[in-house]
């Protein structure tokens, strides 16, 4: 096996890492809310959002081959690689998409394992941008697009990142704040089930449309490396192997769960109630579609965060504005961090050569996704604690425990303070 197809099998091997990563660090996205509600148990929840991701990875191919087009300057408008990068089989290139995925798998796990909603459309493009760059220098990255529409990392994703969740909050507070004002005089008549199935309806429109786009950027990947290598070569559709092992490879890991990020967005932010998590959802789900139906790229999690937060507001909720700003930090770093990822690993592969440089860059990513698997066991998250009470007197009491008797204090009083996560 020569270089050029080992490096093949070591890039869809990882591209399917990515899709199944990508699969529970988006559940919280769509079932969050209602399994913190109670609207759905959360076995429930995530297998109902896996049938849905599978069925959604079907529904639609339409730019898979493009996605990556959006932010490097490697492919044509067909989505074909370009002849200059197709030397010694395409090696070189599939270093770089080998790379560029290696960044985004490992900040996503980083974030998960930190319980933090992040990006993982902008984890994929920021390791492709690192890579490239670092192979082709800075004119291997398209910033900005030709004019005729919002494209480049401007358009794809530094805009989106703002624009998603402040539009998603909007939305939602205005949502929340009409349930309210509509339903006070009538909730103790329609129960808080009435409300419950409206959640639900509306978290599995998130989880369609979260699967119609998201298994798409795979798709993507895995083609634009069997085209870089010659095993394919029609840049108008996708192969059925690679729809169907990209659609199971998202529904495996949304029914994982990611429990961690369900319960930082569920329980860490703002204290849902079924109304609010009604109006929360369906705001998600309002944004994403409207979005996608006049062609503009925004990220479901920042989508999804937004419209918790924007429902927490509008029913007057307190919010726990410590989590929000390390959600907003992570947003803030998942491009440069995942490009940083995507470049180390390349001139790691690129110093060393051949197969045995894409073979040390895939076993540094065992290496990695292993250690923050263990770290993870050090606090279990799952099914059986994701709805634990986010503050708890025990934990403060852990964290804070009762100073000592002093002259001044002579009966002992403790000071509670509040609990950040």
């Amino acid at each position: 096996m020569d270089a050029a197809t080992l490096t093949l099998v070591l890039v869809i091997v990882t591209a399917l890492a990515f899709d199944f990563t990508n699969g529970f660090h988006d559940t919280a996205n769509a079932m969050a809310a209602s399994i913190s509600t109670g609207a759905l148990k959360p076995k429930v929840a995530v297998a109902l959002a896996a049938i849905l991701n599978l069925v959604g990875a079907f529904l639609s191919v339409e730019v898979a081959l493009t996605v990556s087009n959006a932010v490097i300057n490697i492919q044509d408008k067909s989505g074909a690689p370009k002849e200059e990068f197709l030397s010694d089989g395409g090696q070189g290139l599939l270093l770089v998409i080998l790379c560029g995925l290696v960044g985004g798998i490992i900040w996503n796990l980083f974030t998960w394992l930190l319980g933090l909603p992040s990006s993982s459309s902008h984890a994929l493009l920021g390791g492709l941008t690192g890579a490239a760059a670092a192979a082709y220098g800075l004119s291997g990255v398209k910033w900005t697009g030709d004019g005729t529409k919002l494209d480049g990392v401007v358009g794809k994703v530094l805009l989106p990142s703002f624009l998603s969740p402040v539009i998603a909050l909007i939305v939602a507070f205005i949502g929340c704040w009409l349930v309210h004002r509509i339903t006070n005089s009538i909730v103790h008549k329609l129960g808080e089930g009435t409300f419950r199935w409206g959640q639900i309806g509306s978290a599995s429109l998130v989880s369609l449309a979260h699967g119609t786009n998201d298994a798409q950027k795979t798709m993507g990947v895995m083609t634009l490396a069997l085209l870089a290598s010659g095993h394919w070569t029609d840049t108008s559709s996708v192969p059925w192997w690679v729809k169907v092992s990209a659609a199971l490879a998202i529904a495996a890991g949304t029914y994982l769960g990611g429990w961690r990020i369900i319960r930082t967005l569920g329980k860490g932010l703002v204290d849902i109630t079924p109304r609010q998590g009604m109006a929360s959802d369906g705001a998600t789900a309002a944004t994403l579609l409207a979005a996608s139906h006049l062609g503009f790229a925004l990220s479901t999690t920042h989508v999804a965060t937004g419209s918790v937060l924007g429902g927490g507001l509008g029913r007057g909720t307190h919010v726990r504005w410590n989590t929000a700003g390390r959600m907003v930090t992570a947003w803030a770093t998942t491009f440069p961090l995942a490009a940083l990822g995507g470049a180390l690993t390349w001139w790691l592969g690129h110093s060393i050569g051949g197969a045995l440089g894409s073979v040390v860059v895939f076993i540094v990513l065992c290496m990695a996704s292993a250690y923050m698997f263990w770290r993870s066991k050090q606090d279990d998250v799952g099914a059986h604690n994701v709805n634990d009470e986010w503050d708890t007197p025990d934990d403060l009491l852990d964290k804070f425990p009762p100073a000592p008797e002093t002259p001044e204090d002579p009966a002992g009083t403790t000071t509670h303070r509040t609990k950040s996560h």
